[in-house]
This record gives structure tokens, sequence and C-alpha cells, in this order.
């Protein structure tokens, strides 16, 4: 295991962009592969990952955004910290002030990354037998799902109009903000949105626990419950994309991944989850093959199907006050995922249609940053106001839809189509 992960980091060791974003995606989650006396050593090397931000001087950086915008930085913003204060997957984000004395946040894209990642996508494919031995859950669908939202990543006037409208759609709420992209200001290869003071994810993890449960549930309710009241969803669930700004309010930043969903959709995965809820083994079951999920009927019995769903996402299916550790949401993950697991062997095999495999990775991601906090709240209660319209019982529940009341779901636009012949996925 040591000797392939080695192998791994070799090969991605090389690449910016997706290196970056399976770096990011693996931190989310502490993955149990290997035995514990090599962990450690097999931590560092997922670390070579997750710290692959190639070094780009200032002087290289400013070429991009005076090359975008046709005129030196200086006509552009009144002041520009050449120091970086976060890093994306495919660019830096610096601090800056506009002439009217705004401070704006600006997302900088590498110079010639875009290039590079077409490259490595291309070349990705020849890699998966490596990747999947080291890391399992890295299967081809998340490859592939990797290969179209990434280029899709690299156009961020497309990203500063969607961080736009999620800001038009979460105005004036009483504890989500999504700072508002300047599309004016945004081309290919730089967005500038509002600037937003917070405090760090690693630093809401060092809060008492009151706070980290309300910030975790926030989290949840942004990730997840989006999906299920607009339709539409974030499909990047990660600690650098939160913030918890001053007014208690938590920011979220980055929307380069970001997926809508046909109502459709959405009501069948509502109607899964009530049925697994419910233990109702056979409705599940029949769900599953009426949307061709199980395409081998003969293989998958009812309780495999019904426990399959509840080993993934019993945590917000049972009505009982669950803390979710690290291990939890690892746990789940790999009994949901890895192929040398016995356990579900023949759900693992089955297939999951693309648009479900987005929304799923964003459940579970959402679960992996839950892990992280540790934080405890009886989420079936609240998944309940989405999956079976009930009333709030929490106090941010009570808030949002108090919200909700004045600000009304907008008609959501048709769901992002795919390539015509595209396969369904692999679970």
């Amino acid at each position: 295991m040591i000797r392939t992960t080695e192998q791994v980091v070799m090969v991605l060791g090389t690449m910016k962009g997706v290196a970056m974003k399976l770096g990011q995606m693996m931190s989310v989650l502490d993955l149990d592969l290997v035995p514990e006396a090599h962990r450690e050593r097999f931590q560092q090397r997922l670390a070579v990952l997750r710290n692959a931000a190639p070094t780009v001087s200032f002087d290289g950086m400013r070429a991009v955004i005076e090359e975008d915008f046709g005129r030196p930085l200086t006509e552009v913003f009144a002041e520009f910290d050449p120091e970086p204060i976060a890093a994306a997957s495919i660019g830096q984000v610096y601090r800056a002030t506009l002439p009217d004395g705004r401070a704006v946040a600006v997302k900088v894209q590498y110079p010639g990354v875009d290039v590079a990642v077409r490259a490595d996508l291309k070349n990705l494919t020849m890699f998966r037998r490596v990747l999947a031995s080291a890391m399992p859950w890295i299967t081809p669908a998340v490859l592939d799902e990797l290969k179209l939202n990434m280029e899709s990543e690299l156009d961020y006037r497309a990203e500063a109009a969607t961080q736009t409208e999620i800001a038009h759609l979460y105005r004036d709420h009483p504890f989500i903000v999504v700072p508002s992209a300047l599309p004016e200001l945004s081309t290919t290869r730089v967005l500038v949105s509002e600037f937003v003071e917070g405090a760090g994810f690693d630093e809401i993890r060092e809060l008492p626990a009151p706070q980290r449960d309300r910030v975790g549930e926030i989290i949840y309710r942004f990730y997840v419950g989006s999906l299920f009241t607009f339709n539409e969803f974030c499909g990047d669930p990660h600690p650098g994309n939160v913030l918890l700004a001053r007014d208690g309010r938590v920011a979220f930043l980055d929307f380069g991944l970001f997926n809508r969903m046909d109502p459709k959709l959405v009501e069948f995965e509502k109607q899964c989850l009530r049925a697994a809820a419910e233990d109702r083994a056979e409705d599940l079951r029949r769900l599953m093959i009426e949307r061709g999920v199980i395409d081998s009927p003969d293989e998958i019995g009812a309780e495999e199907c019904l426990e399959y769903v509840l080993a993934a996402s019993e945590w917000c299916l049972v009505d009982e006050v669950l803390t979710i550790t690290p291990e939890l949401a690892s746990g789940a993950f790999l009994l949901a995922v890895d192929p040398r697991a016995s356990e579900f062997t023949g759900m693992k095999q089955q297939n999951l249609p693309p648009e479900h495999l987005f929304s799923r990775r964003a459940d579970f991601l959402t679960f992996g940053m839950l892990g992280q906090l540790e934080c405890t709240s009886n989420w079936h209660l609240i998944a309940r106001e989405w999956l079976y319209d009930e009333p709030p019982v929490t106090d941010l529940g009570l808030a949002h839809h108090d919200w909700l009341s004045t600000h009304p779901p907008k008609p959501v636009k048709k769901a992002r189509a795919r390539k015509a012949g595209a396969p369904a996925a692999k679970s």
C-alpha cells in the first residue's frame, strides 16, 4: 500500500489542479486505509498532494491579471497585497482594494494552468488502475467527474456568474452569507468578489462545542439542505471554503463546482431516503430498480439494498442525538465504496447515475467536514424539514424558515446537461 501510494504521489506530483483537487478530497476524510503502524508515513505521502500548489512568483501572477485586463494592475486596484491569503485548486487568492474603497478577494489562475490541467486530465485516464489500487474510493466515476468539472472550473467568468446568482439567492439570510462576485471585473482567469473577514476552519475547530455544533448545522443546511430546498447545491464541500464571519454568519466560498438537478431526480432521492428511514426495504429496492441504480435485480435483495443505504446515511436517518467523529465519517464512506470490504459486494457493482454521484459525493464530503468539527445534533430532525416538509425544531431552522417565507425559492434553471451518450457511473 505504501509503495503504491508513493507511486501515485510520483504520478500526480507533477500535476497542478488535478493533484490539488484530489488532495482536497482526501483531506476531508480521515481514511483508515492502512494499518496504524504505517498510518503516519501514509499521511505524509498524501500531504504531498494536499500541498501540491505550484510555486509562482507574484510577478507571474501579476502578469496574468494584467494580460486579462489589458492594463496595469494599478489602474484596476487602488491597493493589492502581493501575499496570497489562500490557495485555490488552480490558483491563488489575494486581498485588494478597489478605487471606491471596497475590499475585495481576487482569485487568479496560475499562468499556464489551463493547458496543464487539460493535459493532466488526458493523462489521468492512464493511471486509473494505480489510483484505484491505493485509494479504492477514487473510482472511474470520480475521475470522470473530475474531468467534467475541472474543465468548467477553468472559466472564472462562469463561476462569477454562478456566485452572483447564489449570493442573490441567499441575500439577507440570517446565518448564511455568500459574497457576491463582481462580473464586470472578472475574466476567464481572474475572479473578483466581495471580501469577507472571518475565522478559518482550523480556528472553528478550536471553538467550544456549542459553537461548533451551530456552525456544523449551518454547513449541513447549506451543502445538503440546498439540494432539497432549491434543487441545486455546491458540489465542493471543503474546509477551505468556509469562514465564520464576525457577525456570526457562516460564509461559503468557491462555486466552480456547482450543480443543478432536475426536481424529479431530487424527489427520487427524497423517496429513497424516506424509505430507508422507515425501514421499507422492498420499496427502496423497487425505487432503485425503476431508476436503473440496480441493474442486476436478481443479485440484490431488499435487505442488502437497505443496509447499504443505511451504512452511508444512517447518521441523518435515525431519530437520535449523534456526535459525528472523523472515524464515523470515514468509516461509513469506506464501507460504502471500498471494494476490499466484503459487505455490500452486489450493491458496489451496480450503476449510480452521474447526477446522483454528484449529490452523494457532496453528502459524504459534508459528513467528513462535520466529523472534523465533531458536531453533535439530531441530524434526522433537521433533515425532516426537507424530507417530510415538517416544521423546524431548531433555532436555526426557525430562522431559516422565517427567511424562506419572504424569500421564496426562484424557478430552477434547467439542470446541467451531460454530453450525449455519457455512461452511467459505477457506484
